[in-house]
């Protein structure tokens, strides 16, 4: 049986087990440490920005930010529909409720037309504005972050980057994570790079990153006994994840690149497919790191994504559907919603094609001769 082509598996580099050996060495196989700090330290060279947390998940990073910026009970948060839970839930953590906005159809992410509406109908419901607003670069595509900026700024709205998906990319030239007044990095297995499991919260000062790791080692003042006068969260990173981390900061460049090289290879294959669409960055202004290649899939082709994922799957290759969006999970079916019925038409025939970095050129071919075989026996 050939070897199952995965939809994006981990990557490493080979020097990963150089900083996590060290760590044993010098008996570092705790919560925070010098892996941790120099992870950091790679992060925000490679940023160019500000000030980086390393924390256990993007979910805590998510969390953190909203923290941050004061989100608390009875407030409302906009997000984007379109995402995975991990943007949403966060809110609920912090007692608020979120308000879901719809795509626009060039990046997929949030449509800033539509979000000045709720911004709008939410001060004229609830008599104020929402507290925050959750713009997500979805599979590494920046959002159009000139246009969402602008609303934010005319309402007072801080803006909080989910760029867990966006490691590499960049809008006019500034990476994903840097736009925002806060941006959530993950580093979970599935990632452009992985710690096995972490995140990491971009801050704009020292002052504001020196607060989040307040918070995500349990509020604990600097006293010589336990002392908290603020709730706290254990969120930071391990040493020895973050040891994974540095070395996976060796080859982050190279990951970016094959990605786009996966997803070049795609738009070549799949070209000559009628009703087939692979995703392309807008303009030149957008420079995906194409996390995960995705395409819709014309209706009239008479092929869903679904019949698309099980032929796949039947030749020992993992596809994936969009995110279904926020607005139609059961959990959130009472939040308010603004809605276009883009991120629905996009739910409805969309797909996420294998792309990790690991796969090779002819893994890519085979993926696309399946597609291929699919289309040609309709």
């Amino acid at each position: 049986m050939d070897e199952k082509i995965m939809l994006s598996l981990p990557h490493m580099g080979g020097n990963e087990l150089k900083w996590v050996n060290k760590a044993f060495e010098d008996n570092w196989v705790v919560p925070l440490g010098p892996n941790v700090d120099e992870f950091e330290h790679l992060l925000c060279e490679y940023l160019g920005y500000g000030h980086v947390v390393a924390l256990s998940s993007g979910t805590a990073a998510i969390h953190l930010g909203l923290v941050m910026l004061g989100v608390t009970k009875g407030d409302e948060v906009i997000c984007q529909s379109l995402t995975f839970s991990a943007s949403a839930n966060p809110i609920i953590y912090c007692g608020a409720t979120p308000v879901f906005v719809d795509s626009e159809k060039d990046t997929w992410n949030m449509d800033a037309d539509l979000l000045e509406e709720a911004i709008l109908d939410r001060i004229s419901k609830t008599g104020k504005a929402p507290k925050a607003i959750i713009v997500v670069h979805l599979y590494g595509m920046p959002a159009k972050m000139d246009e969402i900026m602008s609303v934010a700024e005319r309402y007072g709205i801080p803006v909080l980057e989910d760029a867990a998906e966006g490691l590499g990319s960049t809008f006019n030239g500034r990476k994903a994570g840097t736009l925002g007044d806060y941006g959530a990095l993950s580093f979970n297995g599935n990632k452009i790079i992985t710690t096995s499991g972490g995140g990491a919260l971009i801050c704009p000062t020292a002052a504001y990153a020196q607060k989040v790791k307040f918070y995500a080692t349990q509020s604990r003042e600097n006293r010589p006994y336990y002392y908290h006068k603020e709730l706290g969260y254990n969120y930071r990173m391990s040493n020895i994840c973050a040891g994974i981390g540095c070395g996976q900061m060796e080859v982050l460049a190279d990951r970016v690149s094959r990605r786009r090289k996966i997803h070049g290879l795609y738009t070549s294959l799949l070209a000559d497919i009628d009703g087939v669409t692979v995703h392309e960055n807008p303009n030149r202004a957008y420079s995906s790191n194409f996390w995960l290649s995705t395409l819709q899939i014309d209706p009239a082709t008479g092929v869903t994504p679904e019949e698309l994922r099980q032929h796949l799957l039947d030749k020992q290759i993992e596809g994936r559907l969009l995110w279904r969006p926020m607005h139609m999970q059961p959990f959130y079916a009472d939040a308010p919603s603004y809605l276009n019925g883009v991120s629905e038409k996009l739910f409805d025939n969309g797909f996420c094609l294998p792309s990790g970095s690991i796969l090779t050129d002819s893994q890519i071919k085979k993926v696309a001769d399946e597609i291929h075989r699919l289309f040609a026996s309709k």
